[in-house]
């Protein structure tokens, strides 16, 4: 088996990553993986407050460079802001991790038209414009990563979630086939679909029948995921060790849709 001389496949230094839900869930958790790996960070969220936190704790607690920048996913001049200062502040984009969204429950007959347009602009349109955002710098210099949050319930459906589960199959679809549009710019996009992890936007389902039976009953664990359990995947899918990963959606959900 050949090998390449002094390359680190997960080595993430002196990379600069934007992450956009990255003051808090599964956002912050994957930014502290990638400043673990030596990667700068750029924190996005619609609070400055938040970010600025964020970005103080990783650059105290891993030493790289962490910046919080609060933007709008669904606003084409945010985000297009939002890439523009991070360029300016560490002078590159070399990773995308699209991790803001959002998740409103409830029977179809009981949501309003303004609950599924809500769901579908910040999950689909804000997955879209910011990476429409970044695009631009990935292809002058040919090369990047853009990693997308779907989710187990864009390949398998739940009740009550017809927002959530449309907006999350969408970016299944999304991520497949901008990875072929990317690929011969040498920027791979793939997507990560976790399963129940008990972040703030699960916690008004922990405790009830739902929460114990279809979502952590139905899991080969038998449990929720802990926030630290995405970081692997989010630093694989940003290193060298996945540059032959194209189009792929990585289960991270407990063994649910395997059960």
């Amino acid at each position: 088996m050949s090998k390449l001389p002094g390359i680190k496949l997960f080595d993430l230094t002196d990379r600069t990553a934007i992450i956009t839900g990255g003051s808090k869930g599964l956002g912050l958790a994957m930014a502290e993986g990638i400043a673990s790996a030596g990667g700068n960070v750029f924190i996005v969220s619609r609070t400055q407050s938040e970010c600025d936190e964020a970005a103080e704790k990783i650059k105290s607690n891993y030493g790289v460079g962490a910046k919080g920048f609060a933007a709008d996913v669904t606003s084409q001049a945010e985000t297009e802001a939002m890439a523009a200062a991070c360029l300016n502040e560490f002078g590159g984009i070399d990773i995308l991790i699209n991790s803001a969204g959002i998740n409103i429950r409830g029977a179809i007959d009981e949501l309003s038209l303004a609950d599924f347009n809500k769901v579908m602009e910040i999950n689909v349109t804000g997955t879209w414009l910011t990476s429409r955002a970044v695009t631009p710098h990935m292809k002058s210099k040919k090369k990047g990563k853009i990693i997308n949050l779907a989710s187990t319930l864009g390949l398998v459906g739940l009740a009550n979630r017809t927002p959530y589960t449309a907006s999350k199959g969408a970016i299944v679809n999304m991520t497949k086939a901008l990875a072929l549009e990317l690929a011969p710019f040498n920027i791979n996009v793939n997507a990560i679909c976790p399963g129940p992890f008990l972040t703030e936007m699960n916690e008004p389902i922990k405790d009830t029948e739902e929460g114990k039976k279809f979502i952590v009953g139905a899991t080969a664990l038998e449990r929720w995921g802990e926030l630290s359990e995405i970081q692997g995947v989010g630093m694989f899918l940003s290193s060298d060790a996945a540059n032959y990963m194209v189009g792929t959606c990585l289960l991270v959900d407990g063994g649910w849709v395997a059960k």
